[in-house]
């Protein structure tokens, strides 16, 4: 662990005192004026996103109770939801909130207790994780003899429309920004570590072409499923085990600190992607999704089989050459990508499996 994670790992996440006494103020200032661009806000989810709505919707400060954050479940709806919202003002923002919350210090001060109580939470869950580069990737190099347990596996051999509806609107959440989130650590990169970032994110943003921004073929995608491709529309029905694996990014991403897991992570990512997508793409073939539905994951084969070679060879090995002490935090990047994919997977399956929703609220029928 670097000196700038041990610094972040050791946050308590207990309200100062100047949250403290936001927690009994009993009135905020008028929202300012805020033009209507970015997705709406949604539902609260329990204390502390309920905190964040009001203090968006408001214009003041978040108000939350002393020792809330360190109740809530790191892994739970709340906590989970409440980063997400905070984490998204650094991208799209929200309908009428004004683009000066991005950077408001009392916002900033509960998403980095929140910070903390997650970051725990994955170092206590990998506290036996990978040291290593070759510990961390050597088993996602090989493709797995029995692939039961795999998802996309499932989705192409027995998946149904309904399903692959599902999968895409769940990970609308992530493909609809696809790329932004490992753009973050272009700047905290350099000579090859940071040419070899530039290359592959020149893919992932269409290469010049804006019809062939990966963002936008997934909404191609979406149209082809006939889901609505909105900026994140499906945030509602998204469930925690969802918007952990797009918090992870965000939160790997806005941390120089962490920047070496953002890579393992970006790395993981990018070795792993290649076999699934092939396999998306036949489900998408066999259920009939459409054109674009199919055409987002063949695009994902070929280009990211290369991509994984260069982000392996160039990107991390430029990275440790020039920073040989974030090996460990790369590694970290990876198992922690792994975990949260692992308990995505998880929560999916067992929702088929009973017959109902992955998503919290199911979607129409077509």
């Amino acid at each position: 662990m670097t000196a700038g994670n041990r610094n972040m790992a050791t946050a308590t996440g207990t309200p100062t005192a100047t949250a403290t006494a936001t927690a009994t103020a009993t009135a905020t200032k008028p929202a300012p004026a805020a033009p209507a661009t970015g997705p709406g806000l949604v539902e609260a989810r329990g204390e502390l996103s309920s905190a964040v709505i009001r203090a968006l919707r408001s214009g003041g400060p978040p108000a939350y109770a002393p020792g809330s954050v360190l109740r809530a479940d790191p892994w739970g709806e709340d906590l989970q939801l409440a980063l997400y919202l905070l984490y998204e003002l650094h991208y799209a923002g929200f309908d009428r909130v004004d683009d000066e919350r991005e950077w408001d210090p009392d916002l900033l001060r509960l998403r980095q207790a929140m910070e903390a109580r997650f970051l725990h939470a994955l170092r206590t869950e990998l506290a036996d994780g990978p040291r290593t580069v070759q510990d961390a990737f050597a088993p996602l190099l090989v493709e797995p003899v029995d692939l039961s347990g795999s998802l996309s596996h499932q989705l192409q051999t027995d998946g149904e429309l309904w399903q692959l509806r599902e999968y895409a609107a769940l990970r609308s959440l992530y493909h609809l920004k696809e790329a932004d989130p490992h753009a973050w650590v272009i700047p905290r990169l350099t000579g090859r570590a940071k040419a070899a970032m530039v290359a592959i994110e020149y893919d992932e943003f269409g290469a010049g072409r804006a019809d062939r921004i990966h963002a936008r073929l997934f909404a191609d995608l979406m149209a082809d499923l006939r889901l609505d491709p909105s900026y994140g529309r499906y945030l509602d029905q998204a469930p925690a085990p969802l918007l952990a694996t797009v918090n992870l990014m965000s939160l790997f991403g806005l941390h120089r600190a962490l920047r070496g897991a953002l890579v393992g992570h970006f790395a993981c990512v990018e070795v792993t992607s290649s076999p699934g997508s092939r396999r998306l793409a036949r489900a998408m073939r066999r259920c009939g999704a459409g054109p674009a539905a199919e055409r987002f994951y063949t695009e994902h084969v070929e280009a990211d089989a290369v991509h994984e070679q260069v982000v392996r060879r160039e990107v991390i090995g430029g990275l440790l050459a020039d920073e040989p002490e974030l090996e460990a935090d790369v590694a970290f990047g990876c198992a922690a990508t792994v975990l949260v994919e692992d308990r995505l997977a998880d929560h999916i399956r067992r929702s088929w499996d009973r017959g109902g929703s992955a998503l919290r609220t199911p979607l129409p029928d077509l």
